[in-house]
């Protein structure tokens, strides 16, 4: 039977792909090296084992039967790689040098990347195509810009059908409460959830509200981890079918404020954030939007839960059943 390896399937993303993988009835199997602090128990699905050895890697490979493979890059933030660059970039293409080693030891079928919108760094026109140069601004950015372009290096020498998804900001919970973000939050959504509900101290830190958008604060295409995940699975689906190897954005094409996303979280919450506006943050572009055209046409994408509501809502549903008792520090 062919067989879907998730490499990273641990992390937030990767358990919305275990699940999504289960949901459409897709054979799979998970690894990773770690479970993360407050995500409960591994799943049936997932294998720990220690991505840095390809041996190891290869074995499970073949005892599983993996004809594919989704590999999930580690999910750092902006602001520790700025810190420790060689962190960012260790954690990030280190086990994909392992994976793809065992990819190309076994000759899979096809090979689809997890990438973000990061690499663009700041780009000239909005919303951003894929033929936008690379041009990232942060550590983070160029380990997966350097991430991409192994993939592609290795893939064409050993012959291996390859999709490349940038995906945009991840957020929101799993539709019907099964996983969801349940370590330190990465990004805005998930932070100010913890603020209104309490189990984080506030006040929520804006970061900048004089850039050049319409009310200062910086715009990204928010796009729900369900719809990420669904589009991965249609990347394995086009390159089973013989589909042309391919560079894809995943987003929604549409732009939130972080003042969108904060009157949003009020909403569906009905509690008042605090808020304290403090200097931008280096590496933070002011907006980064997807141009979508291209993975609707190619893979025939079509997001389920596009609506910034909706993505809160489900967040915070996943907070209320799941989030931690103890008061997070900022």
């Amino acid at each position: 039977m062919a067989t879907i390896a998730v490499i990273g399937a641990s992390s937030y993303e990767g358990r919305q792909m275990l699940l999504s993988l289960s949901d459409h009835g897709l054979a799979h199997v998970g690894f990773d090296f770690l479970l993360p602090d407050g995500a409960g128990t591994d799943p049936a699905d997932l294998i720990r084992l220690d991505l840095r050895d390809p041996s190891a890697l290869i074995a499970a490979f073949q005892e599983h039967g993996v004809t594919d493979v989704i590999h999930l890059p580690h999910r750092g933030t902006v602001e520790h790689s700025l810190k420790d660059p060689l962190d960012a970039f260790e954690a990030v293409l280190v086990p994909l040098m392992t994976t793809l080693r065992a990819c190309a030891e076994l000759s899979v079928g096809s090979f689809v990347l997890s990438s973000t919108a990061s690499v663009y760094g700041t780009p000239s026109t909005i919303p951003v195509t894929e033929t936008a140069p690379m041009a990232p601004i942060s550590p983070q950015g160029t380990a997966a810009a350097g991430a991409e372009r192994m993939v592609v290096d290795v893939c064409q020498a050993h012959n291996i059908p390859y999709a490349v998804l940038r995906y945009f900001n991840a957020a929101g919970a799993d539709p019907m409460g099964r996983a969801g973000e349940s370590d330190a939050p990465k990004h805005l959504i998930t932070a100010a959830l913890r603020i209104a509900t309490g189990r984080r101290q506030g006040p929520l830190k804006l970061y900048g509200n004089d850039y050049d958008t319409p009310d200062g604060t910086a715009i990204r295409d928010y796009v729900h981890v369900a719809d990420v995940a669904s589009a991965h699975i249609c990347a394995v689906e086009h390159l089973r079918d013989g589909g042309t190897s391919t560079t894809l954005n995943c987003g929604y094409g549409e732009g939130a404020s972080v003042q969108d996303v904060i009157q949003s979280v009020q909403r569906v919450t009905g509690k008042a954030l605090d808020v304290v506006v403090v200097g931008r943050r280096e590496g933070d572009p002011p907006q980064l939007i997807a141009d979508t055209a291209a993975i609707r046409t190619t893979l025939g994408w079509r997001p389920a839960f596009n609506d910034l509501d909706l993505i809160i809502r489900t967040a915070m549903d996943w907070e209320d059943q799941h989030g931690a008792p103890v008061l997070e520090t900022t």
